[in-house]
């Protein structure tokens, strides 16, 4: 009995081993089965793809292996899989994977045509095949097709699988993938194709290398005409349709892929860095291709005068986005050209179209109103010699005149109040990213173009101004975080847009008002005229242009859209012409004229104030004012400071002369309020306002005290240094020396190095010929009013 016992006790435990062996092999190939398939089957490198909004294809390049191979799409259109399933895989949507049937039909008619004449493979097996790059056919590898192939059906949905294949096939030549293909064969995207473009497409992967276009047309005319006979037998298309699709060319040599964006898919190869080489853009692709139009127009034109190259942006003010990137205009055959440069990131001088955002940073200060006169005069701040475009000077002009004039001078002597240090930061919080060099190093300089900007950027800031306008009645007149943001030209960019972490220190209303000052500028060609028609549409714009006539900007904005426009060339190359107003501007409004026509912005409900201002000089009106209006005006137009200009004045009964008390009772005086500039400024202003009525001077008799400035040394400015050029008789000429004084008739006499040149009266200019080496001016009224300023003449030009 024992030995029985022992006997089962034994066997039991040789089961039990069994069954644990048995277990353990179990386990070890399902585990093989399981970990068999790779986290990612396909690796091969996949062609950059860039769509535009509506997921049209705007620009493409080649795979780094040399072919045309798009990446994964998820959908794929019902005709072709309609097309693949009938041609290739009738019980794709019912087997696991393999199909048992279609192996065992294969291996019969194999076995009675004595060679391989079909295969059984489904579309699963031929993913995994084609993932795996191995096109040797036989029984093991078939096997392992068969095992993988339910593998995959396991983790992926028979969508998933359809997309694989559609993303992988090969389809003769170079091109992988349905979207490649119709593409390349077919010049648009596989949803568009007909029932006879995708019958055609559709034989191809089953033979790619002995049917493709261009090759064996009528083997693939068979083979097309075959499978729509088979379609219309299944009932995936009517008769009618099966011979209209017969009708159909086949498709001929692989056409090119659209280009319409270039250089935003240059960009978007270089900041991608993981995930999808495909990406859809905010582009609005009927727009990217008239922006291009316009730009190759213009640049047929521009190219006559040597300029080369030419850019714009368009952006949606609301959100941000890039409707339009034109990088550049590509021009081939030239290389010298540079037309591979993308103009709207690289750095370039910005002229004068920053100063619009000093103008509005001084509003928003208390600095000055909007109509407030700042002096323009010739001016030198150390070596610095700042110049109006047009050489000529106003001697005072009201501030929203000057942004929309765009005159240098007043813009210097405004950053110069404002500081170009805070300046440098307003510009860096208004979204500027490319100053990178310390405030000092731009020095005055920053507001004509001193420094280094991008389109990108400032097309960016401009949009984040317009859209703190749109939504300031929202925000209660308050500028939010969320309103300042960089431009995004991808959906998934806009979606993760980071707002501001330090808002510029200017307010909505400011904005506006800078706005309406922009809008005043004089338009180019047949736009000058716009304001005579209703129809017309607000632009607030302004142009640039740099130092040496190498850069011409134009940016434009409106409730809805901001647009900025380059001309110039990548090299640096300065032409003349090459002026913002002349080439860009011209650009910016044809730009305009393809866009919608929006209103203008609305006028701030909050955060504003009414202040009394002075007619005459738009400074607050002080208590000598003589004509004030209550303008409505920025919320910190109350710290702007009161007239300097007007002041009262004694006049004698006739009104003809200044007196005092010591030559005139004050009951037969008349005191008016008298609008007094300086001498300097005077003696342009005078020149361009004919009523400006000079001090009247004192009556013969009376003695006085004059106070203020009498006289002025408009040129040469303090510490000048002066190069004498030569005539062109080949000597060496003379140098004019300008000076004002307040009264029209006071004589001043000259004298360099205290050895006398001349005497003047009422125009007071003289033309000297110095020796070259360091001088001392001296001016001197018959009063006595003395006034000095060293100068230097140079031997030669330096």
């Amino acid at each position: 009995m024992n030995t029985f016992f022992l006997s089962i006790r034994a066997w039991w435990q040789a089961l039990r081993l069994r069954a644990k062996l048995l277990l353990f092999v179990c386990a070890g190939l399902f585990a093989w089965f399981w970990l068999s398939l790779p986290g990612k089957l396909f690796t091969a490198p996949t062609s950059y793809v860039i769509e535009d909004a509506d997921g049209n294809l705007l620009d493409a390049t080649i795979a780094a292996d040399g072919q045309w191979r798009f990446p994964y799409n998820p959908d794929v259109p019902r005709k072709f899989i309609d097309c693949i399933t009938v041609f290739e895989d009738q019980h794709f949507f019912r087997h696991p994977g393999v199909d048992p049937a279609a192996i065992g039909r294969a291996m019969l008619k194999n076995i009675r045509h004595q060679g391989v004449v079909q295969g059984g493979s489904t579309l699963t097996m031929q993913v995994i095949r084609l993932s795996k790059r191995n096109d040797e056919r036989s029984i093991w590898n078939k096997l392992k097709e068969s095992i993988l192939a339910i593998r995959l059906e396991l983790s992926y949905s028979k969508s998933q699988v359809m997309a694989l294949y559609a993303s992988n096939a090969p389809f003769g030549s170079n091109v992988v993938g349905l979207d490649a293909a119709a593409w390349r064969y077919y010049g648009r995207s596989a949803e568009k194709l007909s029932w006879g473009e995708m019958a055609a497409l559709a034989v191809l992967p089953n033979a790619p290398a002995l049917v493709h276009p261009g090759k064996n047309r009528e083997v693939l005319l068979a083979k097309r005409n075959r499978l729509l006979d088979r379609l219309a037998e299944k009932g995936k298309i009517d008769a009618g349709t099966c011979q209209l699709a017969k009708s159909e060319p086949l498709p001929g040599a692989p056409v090119a892929l659209p280009q319409y964006a270039p250089h935003l898919l240059q960009r978007f190869k270089k900041e991608q860095s993981s995930g999808s080489t495909r990406v859809t853009t905010t582009i609005n692709g009927n727009l990217q291709r008239n922006v291009t139009r316009l730009l190759e127009q213009h640049q047929s034109v521009l190219k006559g005068n040597g300029i080369n190259n030419t850019c714009a942006l368009v952006l949606e003010v609301e959100t941000g986005n890039v409707l339009a990137y034109a990088g550049n205009i590509y021009q081939t055959g030239n290389a010298d050209l540079e037309s591979h440069v993308d103009v709207i990131t690289a750095m370039r001088s910005p002229g004068s179209t920053l100063k619009p955002i000093l103008y509005a940073a001084a509003l928003s200060d208390g600095l000055l109103l909007p109509n407030t006169l700042i002096p323009d005069i010739p001016t030198q701040i150390g070596s610095y010699n700042p110049q109006n475009f047009d050489l000529g000077y106003d001697g005072a002009v009201p501030a929203s005149m000057a942004l929309a004039r765009s005159l240098n001078v007043p813009a210097v002597k405004l950053l110069q109040q404002y500081k170009y240090q805070r300046f440098y930061e307003t510009l860096q919080q208004c979204g500027i990213t490319t100053l990178k060099q310390p405030a000092d190093h731009y020095g005055l300089s920053l507001i004509l173009g001193g420094c280094e900007v991008t389109m990108w950027d400032m097309a960016g800031m401009y949009a984040s101004m317009a859209r703190a306008v749109n939504h300031q009645a929202a925000n209660r007149g308050i500028a939010r975080a969320a309103d300042f943001h960089p431009p995004c030209y991808t959906k998934a960019q806009a979606l993760r847009a980071k707002p501001a972490t330090t808002l510029p220190p200017i307010d909505p209303t400011a904005m506006y008002f800078t706005f309406q000052a922009m809008q005043e500028v004089m338009r180019p060609g047949e736009e000058g005229l716009w304001q005579q028609f209703s129809s017309a549409q607000k632009i607030a714009w302004k142009t640039g242009t740099s130092f040496g006539f190498r850069d011409g900007w134009s940016v434009g904005v409106t409730p809805k859209y901001v647009v900025a426009v380059w001309c110039g060339n990548t090299d640096g190359e300065g032409r003349p012409g090459l002026i913002g107003i002349q080439t860009a501007a011209p650009i910016l409004f044809d730009i305009f004229r393809s866009l919608p026509v929006s209103n203008w912005f609305e006028k701030p409900r909050y955060n504003f104030s009414y202040v009394p201002v002075c007619r005459e000089s738009g400074f607050r009106a002080g208590m000598d004012c003589p004509e004030v209006d209550t303008l409505f005006s920025p919320p910190q137009g109350n710290r702007c400071a009161t007239c300097p200009y007007h002041k009262i004045i004694h006049l004698d009964a006739t009104a003809t002369y200044r007196v005092t008390e010591a030559c005139e009772s004050p009951a037969a005086m008349q005191h008016r309020s008298w609008f007094i500039l300086t001498p300097a400024m005077e003696f342009y202003y005078k020149q361009h306002h004919y009523d400006y009525q000079p001090l009247p001077g004192f009556k013969p008799g009376c003695s006085f005290a004059e106070t203020g400035k009498l006289m002025e040394i408009i040129y040469p400015q303090a510490g000048s240094r002066i190069y004498v050029p030569l005539e062109i008789t080949g000597q060496k000429g003379n140098t004019i020396f300008t000076a004002a004084h307040r009264r029209n008739d006071a004589k001043i006499f000259w004298s360099i190095d205290d050895e006398f040149i001349t005497t003047t009266q009422y125009f007071h200019q003289a033309g000297v010929n110095p020796k070259p080496g360091k001088h001392i001016l001296t001016l001197v009224d018959e009063n006595g009013v003395s006034i000095s300023r060293e100068f230097e003449v140079l031997e030669k030009e330096r």
